[in-house]
Formats: C-alpha cells, sequence, structure tokens
C-alpha cells in the first residue's frame, strides 16, 4: 500500500467516525437552527446549501389506498403495471452513466437499526460518483440499480432523491452538482426525521411530489394510534386535535408511512402524473448526472 493509499484509507476512518457522531446529534444540530441565527447559517453553509430533494412515497403505500383519477404519461408506465411514484427514480437511472451503490445505509447502521436492513444503502448517480472508495460503495450497471429500487419498494421504504451537500461532504467528493442521491429511508432511522426540528427555511428545501396529498379517512378511523408512532411521520404533520386524527399538509412531505401503519384504511394517499415531468427535469437541471 502506498502512501496515497494509506491517506486515502485514513481519511476514510477519521470520516466514518465524525459522520456517525455528528448522526447521533442530528436532533440537537437541528433545533440550534431554530434558536440561534449564526448556528442556523453555519449548518445551512456547511450541510445543506443549495440543497433541493424530492420524498418519494413507498408502492406498498401507493397501492393500497389510491382514490385519485391518475392520468399517466405513457412514457412512465411498464408494461402491464401501473406507474408508482418510483418510477421518477428507475427513469433517472436508465440516463446514468456512473452509478454507486453503497454496502450500507449510514443512517441505519449508525443507528443499530433491528427493522430495517442495515446493509441496504443508497444509491449515488454522477461523475462525481466515481470518487466515492470501494470501502463505501461498488460500481453497478442500470439493471442492477433498477432491482435495487424494487428491492426497497418491497421492504417498504420510501425514497429521497436530489442534491443534498451533505453527501458530498461526508465522503469528500466533489462538486455536490455532479452528485445525485437517491436514499431508500426506513421510517425509524432516517436522518431526513430532523425536518420538524429545522428551521423552515433549511426544511423547506426537503419537498414533497406536488401533487401528492396524504388524508384522514375518519369513518374507518379507530383511534389505534399506530400512526401517532414516533416512527412513522418524518414531517412531524400527524397530532391528535379535539379527539381526532389530523394532517397538516403544510408539514406533511408525503413519504406514505402512515399510510402503511395505519390497519384498518382510514389514512388515503392520493397522487397525479401533474407533477412528474417537471420533478424529472428539475433532478436535471439540478445536478449533471448524465456526464
Amino acid at each position: 500500500m502506498d502512501d496515497k493509499d494509506r491517506r486515502k484509507g485514513y481519511y476514510e476512518d477519521v470520516t466514518t467516525f465524525l459522520v456517525g457522531h455528528t448522526f447521533h446529534t442530528r436532533f440537537f444540530l437541528s433545533r440550534l437552527t431554530r434558536k440561534s441565527k449564526i448556528a442556523k447559517k453555519i449548518i445551512d453553509k456547511l450541510l445543506f446549501e443549495d440543497d433541493e430533494v424530492y420524498v418519494l412515497p413507498n408502492k406498498n403505500s401507493v397501492n393500497k389506498t389510491i382514490t385519485a383519477n391518475i392520468e399517466i404519461n405513457q412514457s412512465f408506465q411498464e408494461d402491464d403495471s401501473e406507474f408508482v411514484p418510483s418510477q421518477i427514480i428507475k427513469e433517472v437511472i436508465k440516463e446514468a452513466k456512473d452509478i454507486v451503490i453503497m454496502h450500507k445505509c449510514l443512517c441505519r447502521s449508525s443507528a443499530d437499526c433491528k427493522d430495517y436492513p442495515q446493509d441496504f444503502g443508497c444509491i449515488f448517480i454522477g461523475p462525481a460518483s466515481r470518487k466515492i472508495g470501494s470501502k463505501y460503495g461498488r460500481t453497478a450497471t442500470v439493471e442492477e440499480a433498477l432491482a435495487h429500487v424494487d428491492e426497497a419498494d418491497e421492504l417498504g421504504l420510501s425514497h429521497v432523491i436530489g442534491r443534498n451537500k451533505i453527501d458530498s461532504v461526508w465522503m469528500n467528493v466533489r462538486p455536490k452538482e455532479k452528485l445525485l442521491t437517491i436514499c431508500h429511508c426506513c421510517p425509524c432511522c432516517c436522518l431526513w426525521k430532523v425536518i420538524p426540528d429545522l428551521d423552515e427555511d433549511i426544511s423547506h428545501k426537503i419537498k414533497r411530489l406536488e401533487d401528492v396529498e396524504v388524508h384522514t379517512v375518519n369513518d374507518n378511523c379507530k383511534m389505534c394510534r399506530r400512526c401517532l408512532g414516533d416512527n412513522v411521520c418524518f414531517g412531524g404533520a400527524i397530532s391528535l386535535e379535539d379527539g381526532k386524527i389530523t394532517i397538516d399538509q403544510d408539514k406533511c412531505v408525503g413519504c406514505g408511512h402512515c399510510v402503511q401503519a395505519c390497519k384498518f384504511d382510514a389514512i388515503e394517499l392520493k397522487y397525479s402524473q401533474k407533477s412528474i415531468d417537471s420533478v424529472v427535469n428539475r433532478i436535471g437541471e439540478l445536478v449533471d448526472y448524465k456526464n
């Protein structure tokens, strides 16, 4: 092993330690952005500068209670299958030349997750992904990445796609404009559970699909309160008011975990095709992942 490899290995070890430590203090750091303008400015600059990520509901939550009138662009449909939001990810993957699948999920491994596989990692796309060390991930074909997305759906994970500076920072790959993040998030360990604690100027960088709506159906609700659990809503959008479960649409990020948690079909997720094309195009504007 030459000096360059030793330095690289040392950097990877130190980075892994620091990221793991930061992960465990993420809620504290997020609350600081609300309490201190200086802390907000620093944290935003270091970890969230120019970010824009979209939350896509899991296939299982979509298939469970679709009630919307869905009009689908044929270019986004597979033969004999119904469109689901994760197809957005597949369309992006099909255009990519550089793909890396991570060996493990940083969030789940840092939290020692017991409910979802820790060795099921996220996907990175774009020229900057070539700089990701083999310690972290492996290069993959389009077919392998598409299969990975299908497996994430089967596991009940929701998806996040977009430009996320924190990923380019912890892996020391630049520029961030050439690294596209595709995360597969569990409701218990995901980094984005900090959304309710972040200052709104930062939390608004995490967006739901424009036409995704999540609603309660009061006639079916048995007040089991599963949807109110700590490991359900990413956005802190669900609450109990006047004896009824309510969902704050301004806070809802459309992850669909509440739909999966409900055993009585009392929560429904609706979506349409209206914003699909615009999201795919917007992702192309955020990250130059095709070169």
